[in-house]
């Protein structure tokens, strides 16, 4: 039975910077909104808050914690769902170990990661772990399709204050470097389920000697479900990756891998750990049995490397040696060598590609100069969405924020769909031989030759969210009557069967004639060159490039990815209010426990929080619900306008001063409308002593900047310390309460 939401409004508990800020403002919505009858509860899905969740047999009964993520999961499902989900940490397994090191120094008697599990209870610690790296929190809540956009006002405001943006040249060398064949696009098979087929299905390897090892079974396919499976060959990546690395030598250019560790948590560590391993190929090949003494796996990164073999004089030189005779490496932080090949999570390709192409081309050499670069992304079936994007700016130039249209999204996402890389149906292929995936009836739907270390991956996109995404596009169309565009391509298997169901309901709603069908790369261009000239359009993708698109045009039009409306319609009649991309959170963090100063910017949730007011309103008829939603976007609308965001160096207003500022006029906007007298009458005086205090508040916030701060902790902060550091002025707190 499923669990019934107890608050009218659910925030989630998250991780790093957004977790942080929430510490100064959630104390402010659920007091408003209490104000108004409404109550604001809160569920955890933070890293470390899943980690104590799935062990609750290791620790005390005061450690223990309820699975929040498995009774959101059930939630999802209900119509009464109404979720502002924060950005919370896809982890790596270099994040996920350093969580759990800090949960045991603070008493947690939590199991050490096992990296090669040995016992059955080894096994079965592992399988909880993995369980909670990568993106495990998103395929549980999204049971719904995608609805991404700038909001009007921020739109709006970019437009009027336009961010700076790098010049392009039409002689850069900076480029995009796929592989040529023997890559997932290549491989991939594709069907649609029969009613004969469908039913549990099994994924079997038989190897060359003929043993037979089931990968998986139980892989749930319903009728009308799109089915894939393809592979990527290892030694064909290897050989990739080796003629890249000279070709940056030959070019001059910085050497630089783009992947996706956290949501593709299972392949791309593995191709990650490829890239490190030829790019050091002959370090090990130097030291390959010290380096398994000292248990070192490529998969980890050359971070992982530097702190296992500290304090070996011999190695540390050769490693250097080893990195100086290859092309120079693009970086995350030049100051403190941190290259693009340390730790798998560091380079997310969504943040990084976008990032890159705003500068102008240009990446971060070990100099802490820009310079070009060779950007590796292996797999075709996305890499052309950037090669286009850096195509089309060398011929053209750089994009006019003051001036661009804007691109939507409808993304495909509902259960678990199109979760490429990261499902239980991913596997390093353990001996040479024939995967194949047979149906529940016995039907063979597709096989693929492999060889031992080759990385295979299946995945689904059931009919039910395939119908809701597209009906989703004719209404957003509709509303809007933007030129709308399914992103599919109909050379790859996958995105041809999707197109099947496309054209039929199209056609069957009489509005073929209003979408396109397009290729990534075709249909990058075509955005391009319709926000150029000022124009607005629809992109109608799959999950991935829900992703990576939902990053690539917001960097490009606002400068940010993290000011995004997120309205997740769950396919039950609930909804989910995402926030933003967190992928700046960590060097945020970084900076408030150097300086107290986080430069988080909140608009992300303001918008998320106006759009779960409407939500309540209209779902429940709550009108006082309605009030606050309106007053919400009257407030971030006076948050922009008057340039009351976060600024970046310490010193100058942060986060808290925008959450005062947000407040302020949240109250005043509550205390002027005349919908509810009563409703205007209880903010009256809040909105006055904000307003009177001004001076006082912002003088004690500015206070204690400039200093390091202590929260207990990095992944499982003491709440009381982050109270102390995020609610430091006492004026303010004595009004809000």
């Amino acid at each position: 039975m499923a669990d019934k939401q107890t608050s009218d409004i659910l925030y989630t508990v998250v991780d790093e910077a957004p977790q942080l800020a929430s510490g100064s403002l959630l104390p402010i919505i659920q007091k408003f909104a209490g104000m108004a009858g409404v109550t604001v509860g809160t569920k955890d899905i933070s890293l470390a808050g899943r980690i104590i969740a799935a062990f609750p047999d290791y620790l005390t009964e005061e450690q223990r914690q309820p699975d929040d993520l498995a009774e959101l999961g059930r939630l999802v499902k209900t119509p009464e769902a109404n979720i502002i989900k924060l950005p919370n940490i896809s982890a790596s397994v270099p994040q996920l170990v350093a969580a759990i090191k800090e949960l045991q120094s603070q008493g947690y008697a939590l199991p050490d990661y096992p990296e090669e599990p040995e016992t059955d209870e080894e096994r079965d610690i592992r399988a909880r772990y993995d369980a909670i790296k990568g993106s495990a929190v998103n395929p549980v809540l999204r049971e719904g399709n995608s609805d991404r956009r700038a909001a009007r006002a921020v739109k709006e405001y970019a437009q009027k204050h336009p961010h700076s943006m790098g010049d392009w040249s039409a002689d850069s060398k900076t480029h995009v470097a796929a592989m040529a064949d023997n890559d997932f696009f290549a491989n991939e098979k594709s069907t649609t389920v029969t009613a004969a087929q469908a039913g549990p299905a099994r994924i079997v390897l038989t190897a060359t000697d003929g043993a037979e090892t089931v990968l998986k079974e139980g892989v749930d396919l319903p009728e009308g479900t799109v089915v894939d499976g393809t592979f990527m060959s290892a030694r064909t990546l290897r050989a990739y990756i080796a003629k890249q690395i000279r070709d940056a030598a030959d070019k001059g250019v910085l050497f630089s891998v783009h992947l996706k560790a956290t949501m593709m948590k299972v392949s791309d560590p593995i191709i990650f750990g490829h890239f490190v391993s030829v790019y050091l190929q002959d370090f090990i090949a130097k030291h390959g049995e010290k380096l398994r003494e000292l248990g070192w796996n490529p998969n980890s990164g050359i971070g992982d490397l530097e702190q296992r073999i500290a304090g070996d004089a011999a190695l540390e030189a050769d490693l250097k040696a080893a990195m100086s005779a290859q092309p120079p490496m693009y970086m995350v932080d030049s100051d403190r060598g941190i290259t693009n090949l340390h730790v798998p999570s560091d380079v997310i390709i969504d943040a990084s590609m976008p990032a890159l192409i705003r500068a102008g081309g240009k990446g971060w050499g070990p100099d802490g100069k820009p310079a070009d670069t060779k950007c590796c992304i292996p797999d075709r079936c996305y890499a052309p969405v950037y090669d286009e994007t850096i195509n089309y700016f060398k011929e053209t130039g750089k994009l006019d924020p003051a001036t661009a249209g804007t691109v939507q999204n409808i993304g495909l996402m509902a259960q678990k769909a199109e979760e490429y890389g990261s499902h239980p149906t991913t596997f390093e292929i353990p001996a040479d031989g024939t995967v194949r995936m047979i149906a529940a009836n016995g039907d063979v739907l597709f096989d693929h030759r492999v060889e031992k270390g080759d990385i295979w991956r299946s995945c689904t996109a059931k009919k039910a969210p395939i119908e809701d995404w597209v009906q989703l596009a004719i209404s957003r169309q509709k509303a809007t009557g933007y030129a709308a565009v399914f992103w599919l391509n109909e050379n790859r298997p996958h995105d041809a069967e999707l197109i099947k169901y496309v054209k039929r309901i199209l056609e069957a709603e009489g509005v073929a004639d209003r979408f396109a069908i397009m290729a990534p790369r075709e249909a990058t261009r075509f955005s391009l060159e319709t926000i150029r000239k000022g124009e607005n359009t629809i992109a109608i993708t799959g999950n991935v490039l829900r992703d990576y698109l939902t990053d690539l045009f917001p960097i490009l039009e606002l400068g940010t990815s993290a000011k995004m409306l997120s309205i997740v319609k769950l396919m039950a009649g609930g909804g989910m209010f995402e926030t933003g991309a967190g992928g700046s959170a960590p060097k945020h963090v970084q900076q408030l426990l150097a300086e107290n100063h986080l430069r988080w910017d909140s608009l992300g949730e303001f918008c998320a929080l106006g759009e779960s007011f409407k939500f309540l309103a209209d779902a429940r008829g709550r009108k006082a619900a309605a009030i606050l939603g309106d007053a919400v976007e009257e407030a971030t609308t006076q948050v922009l306008e008057n340039d009351r965001s976060p600024r970046r160096k310490v010193g100058e207003p942060d986060n808290r001063d925008s959450h005062y500022w947000f407040a302020r006029y949240w109250a005043e906007a509550l205390a002027a409308q005349t919908e509810d007298a009563d409703l205007a009458a209880k903010f009256a005086p809040i909105a006055q002593a904000l307003a009177e205090n001004e001076e006082k508040i912002l003088a004690e916030l500015a206070a204690v900047q400039g200093h390091p701060v202590d929260l207990g902790g990095y992944y499982h902060q003491d709440p009381a310390k982050v109270a102390a550091v995020m609610r430091p002025s006492a004026t303010l707190n004595a009004i809000i309460g």
